[in-house]
């Protein structure tokens, strides 16, 4: 009953990596998620990836990157923030000496997150009018894995992020806007690599995410009187470790060691149940269509449901079938954990200058 569709969820995300159908013009300044979205996907699910392929790829993000610094959506178009994270973790997913030659860490690449904050240094993307956590936690997730954080790169930025927690206890997109499930993650996780987690109601936060989660349906919604997203299984189920490691931090006597706080059983039942396309791929909720970008939150989400802590700590819950079990995922940047390890080690340490 409880069964993931490996084989055929593989399948959907092989063609992918090859063509894609025209119902993906609208995404053609998003090429790089495609990439990551995809290639995340097969990571969770073990599938490896053909050296042609990673070799392709390698090729296509660097045709992306902007001499200037940062990528953009695709070959020959500005960089940006969110393209940028995303071409980043999808060379970090390859892993290969190539994949990392592509990633341009000298000047540009920190000029261009220079570029990337206002005068009250509020993050926001370049050549867009977006300014929110995401562009934050882009901003540092890339940094953070590509060793180019400097003392004054990110300062005045966990403020600001912390002005974004509103009464409800989660994360706005700018000061006084309502906690929205997505800017809430990236929100968090840019605070924990800077290692600023603490500038935040961490005990508002945690009520705020565990109600987010449905007693019927066992998904999460986005946000309060919304319906269950299959994506808010990563983006709400994402915030449960990194708050446990924030609350651990500060000595909380109550916090399991065994479990996350939300129903685990309860969320895996319902992206089982709720979000597998029978033809392959995942989706937001019954009713709605496959795509990239669900097919790799839900999963991720499944990830999160089944994997507790690490090391001595590891406990795995994973319903169903043995065969159901994903490879576990890092919390803070979505790819696998030892990819993290393996994206660190190779980028030297000592910061680039910037004049």
């Amino acid at each position: 009953r409880y069964v993931l569709q490996r084989e055929k969820h593989f399948h959907y995300l092989k063609r992918g990596l090859r063509q894609l159908t025209d119902a993906y013009e609208c995404l053609d300044a998003s090429r790089p998620w495609l990439c990551y979205w995809i290639l995340h996907s097969l990571e969770l699910l073990e599938e490896p990836i053909p050296e042609s392929v990673a070799s392709d790829m390698c090729q296509f993000l660097s045709r992306c990157q902007s001499p200037n610094g940062g990528f953009g959506g695709g070959p020959g178009q500005y960089p940006h923030l969110a393209p940028t994270y995303a071409a980043v973790n999808a060379l970090c997913i390859i892993g290969t000496e190539e994949a990392f030659t592509v990633i341009n860490r000298s000047c540009p690449l920190l000029a261009f997150s220079y570029c990337c904050y206002s005068t009250d240094r509020s993050p926001w993307s370049l050549n867009s009018v977006s300014l929110n956590p995401r562009s934050a936690y882009c901003a540092a997730s890339v940094a953070s894995l590509t060793n180019i954080i400097t003392p004054t790169l990110f300062e005045g930025t966990a403020d600001w992020i912390a002005r974004c927690q509103n009464w409800e206890g989660g994360i706005g997109g700018v000061p006084g806007m309502e906690a929205h499930g997505g800017y809430t993650f990236c929100g968090l996780a840019a605070l924990v690599i800077l290692k600023k987690e603490q500038s935040l109601n961490l005990k508002c936060l945690l009520r705020w995410v565990t109600s987010r989660q449905m007693r019927f349906e066992g998904g999460f919604q986005g946000r309060c009187n919304k319906l269950v997203d299959g994506c808010y299984s990563f983006w709400q189920a994402g915030l449960l470790p990194l708050l446990h490691r924030a609350l651990h931090a500060n000595g909380d006597p109550t916090l399991s060691m065994t479990h996350w706080m939300f129903d685990q059983r309860a969320l895996q039942e319902y992206i089982l149940l709720c979000c597998q396309c029978p033809a392959g791929g995942l989706l937001d909720k019954p009713g709605k269509s496959r795509d990239f970008y669900h097919t790799c939150y839900c999963l991720s989400g499944l990830s999160i449901a089944q994997h507790f802590g690490s090391g001595d700590l590891l406990q795995e819950l994973v319903l169903g079938v043995p065969e159901n079990r994903l490879q576990p995922t890092h919390p803070v940047y979505n790819i696998s954990p030892d990819k993290v390890v393996q994206a660190v080690i190779p980028m030297p340490k000592t910061p680039v200058i910037f004049p």
